[in-house]
């Protein structure tokens, strides 16, 4: 799995314990947002959410973990593009549960807000939790079957409630789109010259100029 980590300006000091707990099982992470308070431009939320999504999107990762001070503005930001099921998951349980029964791309992390002693421990416990667990399965198992159809069904309600990506891309104010692309690494992680989705290659290419 090629999991993003997008940490953006009032949580970027989490960003480390956030990779440290990712690393060494077994995943490809890529550490696409900020890393430190130094960095420029800044991100905000609203920059990661459409970080997120333009990573899902163009299938350059199969899981995105991002987060805020909260993690509800994230998880607000994200969800506003199609293709992506994000969680709020502030323990171990919720991500048991979210992998399970919602068998999302994406998980929000609040990084201030109850982020205290022990707060890396919580993480390592919530990670633990992710990857011990089949996507989508469904739970409890006599629900399996019902919650596997209501995840398809979620997957095409979003897809017939938003425009195509490309679309999307063109039609952002430059304040949103131009501080994604112009942070360093984007553009190469994303490669949008290979991107299958010609729509998509030639939006990008265009915002880029």
């Amino acid at each position: 799995m090629r999991i993003a980590v997008v940490s953006e300006v009032s949580a970027v000091a989490q960003n480390v314990a956030v990779v440290s707990v990712l690393d060494g099982r077994g995943h490809e992470i890529v550490n696409a947002g900020m890393k430190s308070s130094q960095d420029k431009p800044e991100l905000t939320y609203i920059h990661t959410g459409l970080l997120a999504a333009l990573l899902l999107n163009t299938d350059r990762a199969d899981l995105v973990v991002g987060g805020c001070g909260t993690g509800q503005g994230f998880m607000t930001s994200v969800m506003q593009y199609p293709n992506v099921i994000c969680g709020l998951i502030a323990n171990a349980l919720d991500v048991w549960l979210f992998a399970q029964i919602n068998g999302g791309n994406c998980i929000s992390l609040p990084l201030l807000y109850g982020y205290g002693w022990a707060g890396d421990v919580n993480l390592r416990f919530v990670f633990d939790a992710l990857f011990n667990v089949k996507f989508g399965k469904g739970y409890p198992p006599h629900r399996q079957e019902s919650q596997q159809l209501s995840r398809r069904n979620l997957a095409r309600i979003s897809m017939l409630t938003h425009k195509p990506f490309a679309q999307i891309i063109e039609s952002l104010d430059d304040e949103i789109i131009r501080p994604v692309l112009s942070f360093p690494g984007v553009v190469e992680l994303l490669a949008p010259n290979t991107l299958e989705d010609m729509a998509l290659r030639d939006a990008i290419a265009r915002r880029m100029q």
